[in-house]
């Protein structure tokens, strides 16, 4: 509870009033318009102050406070200022202390000196989670979920305050009860308190509001977003997460049946979401620990990608989901290079759907092998846990892996982080080569294997099959070039009868007996070594022989008549007739060769 504190004993104040001249002396808060956000499951408390500095002296610093019972909740604190003309510019927040106090308390240092007597309006942001305390904390499927706030009346300031009001507005317009300090005004879903005048210091008074708050109460309990960065042109997201319904929780029975039927059953469940990806996202999957979930839709739009996430069951109070999604980047738009130094900028965290609220968070960034100098630039304070090592295919020792962890997140640390590191470039090589290795190592073993012996005694039998096997087929070989000579010999007959060119017919008929012989030889050479290893293939290469004497006899022959032709010895018709029957005797006698030389 909130305990008030707007009257001090006097040796009290004056204590208070010397711890505060320690932070800064002379600052008043001439005017406070406040805000405090509750219509999701997130109080969003903004304060436009319009700061006074009536001291002597100029300042550059003043104090922010958040009180003792909300301090546990803060998730996000953010503060800036505003001259006149100008755009907001951003402050420098850092958690500080005052003597005697309780609560949290931030030093913002700013822009430029405030000068005696100057004024500056800022802006301070507070967001809170968990705050929202559903009453009663279990309602049935057909009832709607209502919520206690409770907070202060008051801007928690060090600092006296002049003239205050507060804005609450909130999820609905039904309302169990509010706190009526200063008579205020409700209008819908608006409450209006003040105008408060004249604040002392950390002043508190119990604001407490019951009202209905049917939006989405999501918890990411835990997300472990793992990062992979290649050099070969892409980045690799993964994230795993555990997310749960943490309002009222469902009492009795689910009914599917009346949760379609009736449009307002389960009002406060959650039934789908959407998750905002970069405009690069591509290959993205979603899916839990029994597959691929396909009630997910995805949109590709100019500046995003969105993914509807529809889980298999719709999430009531208490209930809670696990789930992975992944997709991959292009590294150009991500990795900046210059030499050897390498920067990657993205998002330490990203967008789960709207309003969301991260209890912890567990970032694996991968980088290649021989990533070394590694630093990592975060936006705001990180647990840095010890580094790993990640091994994946074709790796040696290791790829260096940065664990960072946090916890108590809202939207607004959507924010890039930096990490920059050292690689050699050379090291790209690696991969490649240890493929061609290894394929090199397996085509030489292969070829070593099948030209060892493993034979504990010589087998003369199977060394002979191998010697007959290489002679025969050498055999073939010269068999089949013999009988090409009488192709050839074919095509300079048909030529002569053209061109009636004698020399030409002589000096194949001269080729023809040259390389006739030379193979003859040759075969009658590799017949003998059959016979001296005793094979009877012998035998069927004489038989060649004789066969291949006849064709060559045909062949001649045919010449002959040819010639016959030429000089008008024989007509035509009986020319004909007789290369025909030339013709059949050899096509039979070159079949019963093929015949015997397949049987080889």
């Amino acid at each position: 509870m909130f305990r008030k504190i707007s009257c001090l004993s006097v040796p009290t104040y004056f204590l208070l009033i010397y711890g505060l001249h320690l932070a800064a002396a002379g600052l008043v808060n001439d005017e406070v318009k406040r805000t405090v956000d509750l219509s999701t499951h997130l109080a969003k408390i903004s304060a436009e102050i319009l700061l006074s500095n009536e001291g002597d002296s100029a300042v550059n610093s003043f104090v922010v406070a958040l009180e003792p019972e909300l301090a546990p909740h803060l998730a996000y604190i953010g503060a800036s200022a505003k001259a006149e003309e100008e755009d907001d510019g951003h402050l420098e927040l850092s958690e500080t202390t005052l003597p005697g106090q309780n609560g949290k308390f931030f030093k913002v240092e700013l822009l430029s000196s405030l000068a005696a007597g100057a004024k500056l309006r800022v802006k301070v942001e507070t967001m809170l989670s968990h705050v929202l305390r559903p009453f009663p904390t279990q309602i049935t499927q057909a009832e709607r979920q209502l919520v206690v706030f409770q907070g202060n009346h008051y801007l928690f300031s060090p600092y006296p305050t002049r003239s205050q009001t507060t804005r609450v507005r909130l999820a609905s317009k039904t309302v169990e009860s509010y706190t009526k300090l200063g008579n205020p005004s409700k209008t819908d879903e608006v409450i209006e308190y003040g105008p408060f005048r004249d604040i002392a210091p950390l002043s508190q008074d119990t604001m407490k509001i019951h009202y209905e708050n049917n939006s989405p109460f999501l918890t990411i309990s835990s997300i472990t977003r793992t990062i992979e960065v290649s050099h070969w042109g892409n980045i690799a997201v993964e994230e795993t997460i555990d997310l749960r319904h943490t309002g009222a929780i469902l009492k009795g029975p689910f009914s599917r049946y009346d949760y379609q039927r009736q449009s307002d059953s389960g009002i406060s469940s959650v039934k789908s979401f959407k998750t905002i990806l970069p405009a690069s996202a591509q290959d993205v999957y979603y899916r839990d620990e029994i597959g691929n979930i396909s009630t997910s839709h995805l949109q590709v739009l100019e500046d995003s990608v969105e993914v509807e996430v529809r889980p298999r069951f719709p999430l009531f109070g208490g209930w809670k989901t696990h789930y992975i999604i992944g997709y991959n980047l292009p590294s150009y738009e991500y990795l900046y290079t210059l030499g050897d130094q390498y920067a990657l900028k993205m998002r330490f965290v990203d967008h789960v759907y709207d309003d969301q609220v991260i209890d912890s968070l567990t970032v694996k960034l991968i980088l290649p092998e021989g990533a070394r100098n590694i630093h990592m630039d975060t936006p705001y304070t990180v647990n840095r846990d010890s580094d790993q090592l990640h091994y994946t295919y074709l790796d040696t020792f290791g790829r260096p892996v940065l664990v960072a962890t946090k916890s108590n997140m809202v939207e607004q640390h959507i924010q890039d982080m930096v990490v920059h590191y050292t690689f050699n470039k050379i090291l790209m090589l690696q991969e490649p080569l240890l493929v061609v290795g290894a394929f090199y190592i397996l085509f030489f073993t292969v070829i070593i294997y099948v030209r060892l012996d493993f034979s504990i005694t010589k087998d003369p039998a199977a060394e002979v099959r191998m010697k007959v096997a290489s002679i025969t087929e050498q055999v073939l070989t010269l068999v089949n070039k013999r009988l090409g000579l009488y192709r050839h010999m074919d095509e300079v007959v048909n030529r002569y009868k053209q061109t009636r060119d004698t020399g030409a017919l002589n000096s194949g008929r001269k080729t023809l007996e040259a390389d006739h012989r030379t193979l003859t030889n040759d075969i009658n050479s590799l017949q003998a070594r059959l016979k001296a290893e005793g094979s009877d293939l012998a035998e069927k290469v004489g038989e060649v022989q004789k066969l291949d004497g006849q064709v060559k006899e045909l062949v001649c022959r045919s010449s002959q008549e040819a010639e016959r032709l030429v000089a008008g010895k024989v007509k035509k018709e009986a020319y004909i007739e007789n290369d025909k029957g030339l013709t059949s005797k050899r096509q039979d006698l070159v079949s019963r060769i093929d015949r015997l030389l397949d049987a080889l």
